[in-house]
């Protein structure tokens, strides 16, 4: 199977399967002289990792990470950085009834479609499993950005679950981390509890909206075109296990607005360009203005659901499934630090691409 590589000069593949012995990242182009330890990128897994309470599926896994390669008396080399996170608690036999069945909404029956062979066992490569190798790699990436842009602070959090929105006006940095949910408004965070305890509790799922948010990032990375600093987050965020939409800035909302409302007027500071607003999200043409990078995505619900649905077999049978296993009642969850790993992933990326071609900005202002 091609294409499990991304980035352009700082290019992660990914690599494993959900029920395999191991998966995890092999990170190349990572500038040398990054201190970086084990316990630097297990701190970001372990926000991600599985079991944590009863909102994330209850599969018992530590995601213990492994530095391969690439790293030498605690400092990153310049060559290929492997990591490695093992596997040890697959139940292979809850996928038994699946082997010749596809479960809707699910990437089952284009797996087969495609490649006519697939891994039923919790999907495979296919699994949001994956995504532990996506927050390994961007534990390794932020630690380079520190070395770059040591002011850049990249922060994820959930804005919306089901029908169910956060007031803005509750909006509070400090709460993210301080409920199961990654989100910002506390009263939000007791509410949503309630209400996913009850869907968990009926087998159900639901979808969520994230938000990631990267402060401090300098003006002028990003490039016209066919390497815009939105492209390449946009296809990041895209490439996450179930999303199914993304937006910058205002995003689709900015379709309402009118010319007038929509661009951000600029004064000048004492230190340099200022906004009036954020509609853009921090990038216009593609590059960054130095405001915050604003990006959100949709995640579905989950597709393995305890309740039965419609679907047919390899032979084209039509029959009913109902999918065993431990399963995230609402999985964008932890598709928040997968988010925050993806944007320093791409920003860390377009920062080399930037001091290869550019080195300094130089366009001054004032």
């Amino acid at each position: 199977m091609s294409m499990n590589s991304f980035g352009h000069l700082f290019r992660v593949t990914t690599w494993g399967e959900s029920h395999g012995p191991a998966l995890g990242a092999t990170v190349d182009g990572c500038p040398p002289g990054v201190t970086i330890d084990e316990a630097m990128i297990q701190h970001w897994l372990d926000k991600r990792k599985p079991g944590q309470n009863k909102f994330t599926t209850q599969r018992r896994e530590p995601d213990q990470v492994k530095i391969l390669s690439g790293v030498f008396e605690g400092q990153t080399t310049g060559t290929p950085v492997q990591l490695m996170i093992e596997n040890t608690d697959q139940r292979s036999k809850d996928y038994g009834d699946i082997i010749d069945k596809f479960r809707p909404g699910h990437a089952d029956i284009t797996y087969w479609q495609k490649y006519g062979i697939r891994d039923y066992r919790g999907g495979g490569r296919s699994s949001a499993r994956e995504t532990a190798s996506r927050v390994a790699a961007g534990g390794l990436a932020r630690e380079a950005i520190k070395q770059i842009a040591p002011n850049v602070q990249i922060t994820g959090f959930m804005t919306q679950i089901g029908p169910h929105k956060i007031d803005r006006g509750n909006f509070d940095w400090s709460q993210i981390e301080q409920n199961p949910f990654w989100t910002p408004d506390a009263q939000a965070a007791r509410d949503w509890a309630a209400y996913l305890d009850d869907l968990r509790k009926s087998g159900n799922s639901v979808g969520a909206v994230v938000e990631v948010v990267a402060r401090g990032v300098p003006a002028g990375i990003g490039a016209p075109v066919y390497a815009k600093l939105d492209t390449d987050l946009a296809a990041a965020m895209m490439s996450i296990n179930a999303v199914k939409g993304v937006e910058i800035g205002e995003g689709m909302a900015a379709a309402e607005l009118t010319g007038e409302a929509n661009a951000d007027e600029i004064f000048m500071g004492q230190n340099g360009p200022q906004y009036s607003s954020n509609h853009s999200g921090g990038i216009l043409g593609g590059i960054s203005t130095g405001q915050d990078l604003v990006v959100r995505f949709a995640v579905k619900p989950t597709s393995s659901i305890l309740t039965t649905r419609k679907t047919i077999t390899k032979s084209g049978e039509e029959t009913e499934i109902i999918t065993k296993g431990r399963h995230d009642p609402c999985v964008g969850i932890r598709a928040v630090p997968v988010g925050e790993a993806m944007m320093a992933c791409v920003i860390l990326d377009h920062l080399l691409l930037h001091r290869g071609q550019i080195g300094e900005n130089r366009g001054r202002i004032g």
